[in-house]
């Protein structure tokens, strides 16, 4: 199931279509309804162009990713794409997952905790948007460090048995997905490839495998 939504104002009125709670009390983003909204009018403030993808509100600059925002079971989040690049200096960042690369989270489980570190967080989208502008990029991990893209993640956040299934794979089958999703230059490409894997992966199968 990934129903196809138009605009945030229905990601945030219906859900993001991705599961059978579409539409219903049940869904993720409306356990997270007042928060996301706090979060939305913030990196809005910032002067940042609003997006749907991978059914997330997403914001880019000149048609580049900073950040996205996210519904979780335990906590919602604000995502920045090279998250690993800001200076983080009150230390209120965190990896998606250990083993993440380029991104950094910020989570929140209450909106009290959004509105005190809303000065905070205008300081860090800014210096986000700062980044995207020089250039900089974070530097390529060795290969037994191989970062896991941002659409890895959303899709492991979307389906548990996917996300156990890779965790199963031997470490040099995980490196010979990742090689392949983080040689995509463009975000739809690594969902596109990751989508294709699926199959492969539940089987408990490398990228090489027949």
């Amino acid at each position: 199931m990934n129903r196809m939504i138009s605009e945030v104002d229905a990601y945030l009125t219906d859900g993001c279509g991705r599961c059978k709670y579409y539409k219903t009390a049940q869904c993720k983003v409306h356990q997270w309804t007042p928060e996301l909204k706090a979060l939305r009018r913030i990196v809005l403030d910032c002067g940042l162009k609003e997006e749907l993808k991978w059914s997330q509100p997403c914001y880019t600059y000149q048609s580049k990713n900073i950040l996205i925002i996210s519904a979780f079971k335990k906590y919602c989040a604000l995502n920045f794409f090279k998250g690993a690049l800001l200076k983080d200096r009150e230390k209120i960042l965190t990896k998606p997952t250990n083993n993440t690369g380029e991104s950094r989270q910020l989570r929140f489980t209450d909106i009290k905790r959004i509105e005190e570190l809303e000065i905070l967080l205008r300081a860090y989208i800014l210096e986000a948007v700062e980044i995207e502008k020089s250039g900089k990029q974070v530097p390529r991990s060795k290969p037994e460090e191989l970062p896991f893209p941002q659409e890895l993640l959303v899709k492991f956040n979307e389906d548990k048995t996917f996300k156990e299934a890779f965790e199963a794979l031997t470490t040099g089958r995980q490196k010979s997905y990742l090689i392949h999703f983080n040689s995509a230059i463009q975000p739809a490409t690594r969902v596109s490839r990751i989508e294709k894997c699926i199959p492969k992966i539940l089987e408990g199968l490398g990228f090489n495998d027949r």
